[in-house]
């Protein structure tokens, strides 16, 4: 069947660009930012939500739907500090994050109040449906938890990584993610986004998105082991990278428009989490070619190619998607 319309490409399909020759330079500012995103963490530090630093959540509904402007203004009014407001269920549904408030269970009890009072008297026909406290102890559960969770995936993904191909592909690939995670984590607090549960979801969701693209990349790599015996690493890898490069940016480019409305349109619910994607999105897929690549080259050099063996090799392709 004859086809009357050509297929869109967005990237060329056959490539030739020497990656490796640009190792340094992607190496060294990858360090750069994740040192300067280790400094930020320290100071000014992290916006942690309620789910780590404590807090209280409030669940109201409204006679009509919400006016989420006019319920902010009431609460900024209260003294109560930071309140996050969110949509849930119906338009009429509202639930509020407020910070734990200075003293003890008596402080955040009169806290409570003093906000139910205050909404009330200005949404007549308001109802308090549910009031709940997260404490101090369960707060540094919840985020003890949730470090042990990004560990546990990390150690996860060295050894799956570790037992389907060689230790440099799981070195390289982990190390990368560790960069890809502190990066993250000065993202979080350059964008003053609340580090939470969500985030932490959030975290996860890239760091599963990032080992995907290494692995495409890496299979390429270990392919082209077997079939280009005498090809140095530094140029297989090129030609790997060129070859998986069309794949990676399509892949990578509609997972970006698939999520980019949700960072638009999404609301208070939905929008840190769908920002935080995006710009793991575009980490994860530099990540695999300028930080991941390099780290297999440094790693591998001496060991994945030990010199070329008798005879001649089976000349290369033209890079291909």
């Amino acid at each position: 069947m004859i086809s009357f319309y050509p297929r869109l490409r967005i990237f060329p399909k056959k490539t030739d660009i020497k990656f490796m020759k640009g190792r340094f330079a992607g190496l060294g500012l990858s360090a750069l930012l994740s040192i300067l995103s280790v400094v930020l963490y320290f100071h000014p530090g992290m916006n942690y939500g309620i789910d780590f630093k404590g807090g209280i959540v409030i669940e109201a509904r409204t006679p009509e739907a919400a006016d989420f402007p006019a319920l902010r203004g009431i609460l900024a009014q209260q003294g109560v500090g930071q309140a996050g407001l969110q949509q849930f269920g119906s338009p009429n549904d509202v639930l509020i994050r407020l910070e734990r408030q200075p003293g003890d269970d008596a402080a955040q009890q009169r806290a409570v109040e003093r906000v139910r009072t205050a909404l009330q008297k200005a949404v007549p026909g308001l109802q308090v449906r549910r009031v709940e406290a997260v404490g101090a102890s369960v707060s540094e559960e919840l985020f003890r938890n949730g470090m042990l969770a990004l560990g546990l995936s990390l150690v996860a993904m060295l050894l799956y990584i570790w037992f389907r191909f060689e230790w440099q592909f799981g070195i390289g690939a982990v190390a990368t993610l560790v960069l890809d995670v502190t990066k993250m984590i000065g993202f979080y607090v350059v964008t003053d986004f609340q580090f939470n549960l969500v985030a932490i979801a959030a975290l996860l969701t890239v760091m599963g998105y990032s080992i995907n693209d290494k692995v495409v990349v890496y299979d390429r790599v270990r392919e082209n082991l077997r079939k280009y015996k005498s090809m140095t690493l530094r140029d297989l890898i090129d030609l790997s990278i060129n070859e998986t490069l069309s794949r990676t940016i399509g892949t990578s480019l509609a997972t970006f428009l698939a999520t980019l409305p949700l960072a638009l349109f999404g609301g208070e619910a939905l929008e840190e989490f769908a920002w935080t994607m995006l710009f793991g999105i575009i980490l994860a897929t530099s990540s695999s070619i300028f930080i991941a690549a390099p780290i297999l080259l440094f790693l591998g050099e001496d060991r994945l190619r030990r010199g070329p063996p008798p005879g001649k090799d089976v000349a290369a392709p033209a890079a291909s998607a």
